[in-house]
């Protein structure tokens, strides 16, 4: 890939040794819902520490002697130096050990990898953030900047979905992230009791959506497969382009370097070239069903 690809022009180099975890203690742990616990994370080397910076979109690599590494994104606010927060869904042998863990506990850590969502060229832009289920943590660092720094954006949109409303993640968030600035939208897949918002897949609350300037509009989408793929149908039905367009597309990701090759999606190396991609650069390979 190129230096002056969409893609490498968002990428920020990894920690000088990217093969050395650096020990991460664990400070705080907050469950979210069923199966899915926040973590604030502290380097213990004050070196380390200081030094750490990740961009919004970006994952570390977090090490559980015995299990493995998973790949985890970074879902907290950029500009906060003192912990580092991963939101953690339970799924394999390392979140299982993790999900075991508690505050005092160390694992590894190495990062941060991979490109990042694209917040400088949303400058004088409307944004819309699209996520679906365990995809809004990814998202939460762009939220957290872009309120930062609300003058310099449009129109800032959230859509986001969830199959349950149990299943929501972050919802005591929604109202301070209303009063500043941010229009949150969501909904459900399937209603329950007491339940009076939105019920629908998540690329209905776009079709929804009156306030929308294509021209001027920059979406990032974060979710399923299938989600990712309708919703930017349509959002190129309503006369954005695929440049406007960025996914985040994590999958399979092992070695975080481009090394082992499990993360391979068509020609790109999730790990490396990923996980955030502009629309036109992966969307031809998100359409091949098993690739």
């Amino acid at each position: 890939m190129s230096e002056n690809s969409p893609v490498a022009a968002c990428h920020s180099d990894p920690q000088p040794n990217a093969w050395v975890s650096q020990t991460a203690v664990i400070r705080e742990i907050r469950p979210e819902v069923s199966g899915v616990t926040t973590y604030q994370l502290a380097l213990t080397d004050p070196t380390a520490a200081e030094s750490y910076r990740f961009r919004p979109g970006q994952f570390n690599m977090l090490y559980v002697p015995g299990a493995g590494e998973s790949a985890i994104s970074m879902s907290g606010d950029p500009d906060s130096l003192e912990t580092l927060t991963h939101t953690i869904r339970e799924a394999g042998n390392v979140t299982r050990r993790i999900a075991d863990m508690r505050v005092g506990d160390t694992l590894g850590l190495r990062g941060p990898f991979g490109t990042s969502w694209p917040v400088e060229q949303c400058a004088g832009k409307d944004v819309i953030l699209v996520a679906g289920g365990i995809g809004l943590p990814p998202l939460r660092p762009v939220i957290y900047h872009m309120l930062s720094e609300r003058e310099k954006y449009g129109q800032i949109t959230l859509l986001y979905g969830a199959r349950t409303p149990e299943m929501l993640l972050y919802t005591d968030e929604f109202q301070r992230w209303r009063e500043q600035g941010l229009d949150v939208r969501v909904t459900v897949d399937r209603s329950a009791p007491g339940w009076q918002g939105n019920v629908g897949v998540v690329p209905q609350l776009l079709e929804r959506l009156q306030k929308f300037d294509p021209a001027n509009t920059v979406m990032m989408i974060c979710g399923p497969d299938i989600m990712m793929r309708f919703t930017a149908r349509g959002a190129l039905q309503r006369g954005m382009t695929t440049e406007q367009i960025w996914v985040s597309t994590e999958r399979n990701m092992q070695c975080a370097v481009g090394l082992c090759g499990h993360c391979q999606l068509g020609p790109e190396f999730i790990c490396k070239d990923g996980p955030v991609f502009r629309y036109d650069l992966i969307s031809p390979y998100l359409k091949v069903e098993g690739l």
